[in-house]
């Protein structure tokens, strides 16, 4: 649904715009969150002015402070799986199983019933034929085995057929980040979705909105502003982090996305109008963005490989409501494509001096 290169113009070819070392900037260890702010609305909210290029310190709860009658606010309502799966290897020894290694899957999509695409690590090496088993708590446990190798894939994802459904097993914990650096814990189940997530099948949150709460969505309404959902499942897409320096080398993992016609048709009356859309998160962007064609947003399912980048000219988005991103990320890389390189990464670095809390579980960030 979107152009080949949606980059391709003279702004995206500067070459500090294509440098991924042009979008590194110095994060302090400590000001990456490792547990959500309580109440979620309590988080900080950085607004930056794009056209006077200044910005504002303020709270999530003061967002519909910014927000006009007939704004629409566009959110994902994707469901976070729990998705990671801790295990050992099997290896065969005189016609029986014996637990080796330690092993960890990441499910990001089912691709037939039992059989599920992700990111396999172990010391083992990723080729067909290596199985697994994974404690559950019927005691039962989940068995699985490769059965395409990571060299197969260009993402080096792999793929595993299981012995029942991974996610019914109850085998799966909620896939935390890395650098959240705990065990995932009970409020994590909770406080790791959006309080709108209904589409369970993301292998990570779609985090500028885990801030909103029942209390910031009624303000938002009273506003008179309006809300529509779209669903995009978050996975390697998202977070797979960019290793050439060159980001026009950077090959984006595919992700899924539904617009309904309800959505499609508030964002087209929405832009008929002039009236502003205001993503909420960068997956909502990519979702809109890709959906668009032919001057208008088209409902129906899809799936997105684009990567937003300085020089993209956007269609279906005026504002960005997002978090503050990991350095060298695509997600930084689309932010500034939005608000400017300067700009955005001025104010990240305004942000570390502020003591913003960072990723996931941090703080956000207004793009007015």
């Amino acid at each position: 649904m979107s152009a080949s290169d949606p980059n391709s113009n003279s702004d995206s070819a500067s070459n500090t715009a294509v440098l991924l070392s042009s979008y590194d900037f110095h994060l302090p260890e400590e000001l990456i969150a490792q547990k959500p702010a309580e109440p979620r609305d309590s988080a900080r909210l950085l607004v930056i002015h794009r056209q006077s290029g200044k910005w504002e310190h303020r709270k999530f709860l003061d967002l519909p402070e910014y927000l006009s009658r007939g704004d629409l606010l566009v959110a994902n309502n994707t469901r976070v799986l729990k998705a990671r799966l801790l295990g050992y290897r099997l290896r065969e020894e005189q016609g029986r199983w014996i637990p080796g290694g330690k092993i960890e899957f990441l499910l990001l999509e089912e691709l037939a019933p039992g059989v599920w695409e992700g990111m396999f690590h172990a010391a083992a090496k990723h080729r067909p034929g290596v199985r697994f088993e994974v404690p559950t708590p019927d005691g039962r446990g989940l068995r699985g085995e490769l059965v395409r190798g990571a060299s197969d894939s260009p993402h080096g994802t792999v793929v595993a057929k299981f012995d029942r459904d991974p996610v019914a097993s109850g085998a799966g914990l909620i896939p935390l980040p890395k650098y959240i650096q705990r065990t995932p814990e009970s409020l994590d189940e909770t406080e790791y979705q959006t309080v709108y997530a209904k589409e369970t099948g993301s292998a990570a949150a779609p985090t500028a909105g885990l801030h909103f709460t029942d209390r910031v969505l009624q303000k938002v309404h009273d506003r008179g502003a309006e809300w529509a959902e779209l669903t995009l499942h978050v996975g390697l897409g998202t977070f797979r982090p960019v290793k050439a320096e060159d980001i026009r080398q950077h090959v984006m993992h595919e992700e899924r996305f539904e617009i309904s016609p309800v959505t499609a048709a508030r964002v087209n009356e929405a832009k008929a109008a002039s009236r502003p859309v205001l993503a909420i998160g960068t997956t909502s962007v990519r979702a809109l963005e890709s959906a668009w064609g032919d001057g208008k947003l088209k409902e129906g399912h899809g799936r997105t490989s684009i990567f937003i980048r300085p020089g993209y000219q956007f269609q279906a988005v005026d504002r960005l409501l997002t978090n503050f991103h990991l350095p060298k990320s695509t997600l930084l890389v689309l932010v500034s494509a939005l608000a400017g390189r300067e700009l955005t990464l001025e104010a990240y670095r305004e942000a570390v001096r502020e003591r913003y809390r960072f990723f996931s579980y941090g703080d956000a960030m207004l793009i007015l």
